[in-house]
């Protein structure tokens, strides 16, 4: 199962982004569900079944050794000049090392993980269609934003399904397998 783990944001959280975003909103982007926004900390992509117990064991440890962290939804961003994305602000050395323990827990797991690199808090919100066109206006316009507070207190596991159907615009579906609370 393609697997990653994340903090996801709180509704509320989602609402006020949602709120934000909804004016800057075009057919230029091929935009993200609101439903599917989260904080990747550790994309594992496809996760062999017998893999699941140490990885579930790991993470849960991994989770017991990080504390509840204060997090808010911050300004926009990009990568390259295709992809559009919400930041974070709050306490980011304890995303950063929560990020870091999820990596390292799928990796003692037996999970062939990417190269390593600095992790960059980013909630995808869409991307370009258009090869000629540039996200930077709407990185412009968000960057402004400025989300409410929340107290991050569960890593999160979540399954990507992809779309299957070939049907234009469908989007993934994410779903929690699994959930520890912070408790560091």
């Amino acid at each position: 199962m393609r697997l990653f783990a994340a903090v996801l944001p709180p509704q509320g959280a989602v609402d006020e982004l949602s709120r934000a975003v909804r004016p800057v909103q075009d057919g230029h982007l091929r935009w993200t569900a609101p439903a599917g926004w989260h904080f990747t900390l550790a994309f594992m992509g496809e996760v062999e079944d017998r893999l699941l117990p140490d990885l579930h064991a790991r993470l849960a440890r991994a989770a017991t050794r990080t504390g509840p962290f204060d997090l808010r939804l911050h300004g926009a961003g990009h990568f390259g000049h295709r992809a559009l994305w919400a930041g974070a602000a709050g306490d980011l050395d304890a995303l950063r090392m929560l990020a870091e323990r999820a990596d390292a827990a799928a990796r003692r797991a037996g999970v062939p993980m990417d190269q390593h690199h600095r992790y960059t808090p980013h909630l995808t919100l869409g991307r370009l269609r258009d090869e000629s066109a540039d996200v930077r206006p709407y990185v412009g316009r968000l960057a402004p934003f400025e989300g409410s507070p929340w107290r991050v207190t569960t890593l999160s596991l979540v399954r990507s399904n992809l779309p299957a159907g070939g049907v234009p615009g469908e989007q993934p579906r994410y779903e929690t397998v699994g959930a520890w609370p912070l408790e560091g």
